[in-house]
C-alpha cells in the first residue's frame, strides 16, 4: 500500500508517517508485557520500516540523473545491506549487557533522531504530486477551475489506488520482470540465512560469544563496500563501451551486465563459507567467502534497480 499512496499523496507525508510510527512501535516493542504483543508490535514496526525500501529507489529517480544513478543507487543499497551487517554487532554486545529491552531503545532513540530530520528536512520530490499542487494553488490563485496538470489521468483517487495497486502484480506477469525479480528476492534470502547461521557456525564451532558472533557480520559489510566500488567501476566502463558500440545512444539495459558477475561471486562466496566452516578451517576464512557473497548480493542489487533509466514523463510505476 506505501507505493500506492506515495503516488497519490507525495513521498514526503510518507517517509514521515511511516519513520513517526517506527519509532512509536519500537518503544512499543521495547515495553511489551508479552512474546504476543512483541511479535504484533515487532511487525507494525517491520511494515513501518518497509517505507524507504519501498519507495527509496523512486526517490532518487526523481532526483538523480539517469548516467549518474548507479553511485546513488549503491549509496542507497549499500545502506540497506550494511546495516543488517552491523546491526547484530550492538545487539550482540548490548542485549546480554543491558538486557534485550534495549535493543529495541536503541533502535527508537537511533530513529527517533533520524524522525526529527525527516520531518524538518524531507521535501516532496514526486513530479506529479507537485505538478498537482501547484495546479491547485494555479486553480484558487487564477479561479480558472478548468487547469489540469500535464500529468492528470483523470483518474479518481480509488480509481488512482487500486490502478497502483493492480500494476505492479500485471508486470510480474513479464518473463523478465518475474524472472529478475525471483533472482534479487532468492539472492537478499540467502543474506538472511547467512545472518541466522552466524551464531550456530562462529558459537558453535568457534566457541564464540555472541557479541564475537556480531562481528561475523563485518565479512558482509565490508565485501558490500567493495562491492559498491567493484560495481561502479564496471558498471561505467561496460556501459560507456555498449553505447559507443551501439551508436553513442545509452539505454538502462547497458548497466545490467555486471549482475553477471554477481551471479558468479554469490554461490562461490556461500560455498566457500559454508565448506570452510564445515571443515572447520581458521574462523578468518569463511568470514571472507561473507565477504564475497556480500560483493555479489551488490552487483545483483544494484544492477536491477539501475534498469530505471529516467524519470517519468507520465503517470508511471517504478
Amino acid at each position: 500500500m506505501i507505493a500506492p499512496l506515495s503516488e497519490m499523496y507525495g513521498r514526503a507525508y510518507l517517509y514521515k508517517i511511516c519513520i513517526t510510527l517506527f519509532v512509536v512501535f519500537n518503544v512499543a516493542c521495547a515495553v511489551a508485557p508479552s512474546l504476543g504483543s512483541l511479535i504484533v508490535f515487532r511487525l507494525f514496526a517491520g511494515v513501518m520500516g518497509s517505507c524507504p525500501v519501498t519507495i527509496g529507489t523512486g526517490s532518487i529517480a526523481d532526483l538523480v540523473p539517469a548516467e549518474k544513478r548507479a553511485g546513488a543507487m549503491g549509496a542507497y543499497v549499500l545502506g540497506v545491506v550494511f546495516g543488517p551487517a552491523i546491526g547484530p554487532i550492538a545487539g550482540g554486545y548490548l542485549a546480554p549487557a543491558a538486557g534485550w529491552r534495549w535493543v529495541f531503545w536503541l533502535m527508537a532513540i537511533a530513529s527517533g533522531v533520524m524522525a526529527i530530520v525527516v520531518i524538518l528536512f524531507v521535501q516532496e520530490t514526486y513530479p506529479y504530486v507537485l505538478l498537482e499542487r501547484k495546479t491547485k494553488r494555479l486553480r484558487k490563485e487564477t479561479g480558472n477551475s478548468k487547469l489540469r496538470s500535464a500529468m492528470d489521468t483523470g483518474k479518481t483517487p480509488r480509481d488512482l489506488f487500486v490502478f497502483s495497486i493492480l500494476r505492479p502484480l500485471k508486470m510480474l506477469l513479464s518473463p523478465m520482470v518475474f524472472s529478475l525479480s525471483l533472482y534479487a528476492a532468492v539472492v537478499y534470502s540467502y543474506l538472511y540465512l547467512c545472518f541466522t547461521s552466524f551464531e550456530v557456525v562462529f558459537g558453535n564451532l568457534y566457541g564464540f560469544t555472541s557479541g564475537e558472533a556480531g562481528l561475523a557480520t563485518l565479512g558482509l559489510g565490508l565485501g558490500s563496500v567493495f562491492g559498491i566500488f567493484g560495481y561502479g567501476i564496471s558498471s561505467k566502463v561496460i556501459s560507456e563501451r555498449l553505447t559507443k558500440k551501439n551508436g553513442g545512444n545509452p539505454r538502462p539495459e547497458y548497466r545490467l551486465p555486471p549482475m553477471i558477475i554477481g551471479a558468479f561471486l554469490a554461490p562461490v562466496g556461500l560455498f566457500w563459507y559454508g565448506w570452510s566452516a564445515d571443515a572447520k578451517t581458521h574462523w578468518i576464512v569463511p568470514i571472507l567467502g561473507t565477504a564475497f557473497f556480500g560483493m555479489g548480493l551488490i552487483f545483483t542489487f544494484v544492477s536491477f534497480p539501475s534498469l530505471n533509466s529516467k524519470p517519468p514523463t507520465n503517470f508511471a510505476y517504478r
